[in-house]
């Protein structure tokens, strides 16, 4: 794990996208926003580096995030090739997951006789 925390403000999208969430489990808005910050970064870790635990802290309107050795790679690399800085390139990918897990989203399987809701 590195030692670089990566700090991405709280986007209006993903604060309603958890105060939606959040509502529909009768949360208060901060623990459903630190969950859905979770669920971002779990999924970003995972897709990544196939990490099933991150390493983060919602805090003054922020995500604090420790990103794992080869997240952090890869967030260099983006961010070499557009001429962004590592947290702005998280910045977007966290924003990319702000509507996952929400009910109604959910995309229907191709399949008819599937029975998962994804």
């Amino acid at each position: 794990m590195t030692d670089d925390r990566l700090t991405v403000p709280v986007s209006d999208r993903f604060r309603e996208a958890a105060a939606d969430w959040g509502d529909n489990r009768l949360m208060d808005e901060d623990d459903a926003l630190e969950t859905k910050a979770e669920q971002a970064l779990l999924e970003i870790e995972h897709l990544v580096a196939d990490a099933t635990e991150v390493e983060f802290a919602v805090e003054d309107g922020a995500i604090h995030h420790y990103p794992s050795d080869d997240l952090a790679a890869f967030l260099e690399k983006q961010a070499g090739a557009y001429g962004l800085e590592p947290a702005d390139v998280l910045a977007m990918h966290v924003d990319l997951f702000a509507r996952a897990f929400l009910e109604g989203e959910e995309t229907e399987s191709a399949d008819p006789d599937d029975p998962r809701p994804w």
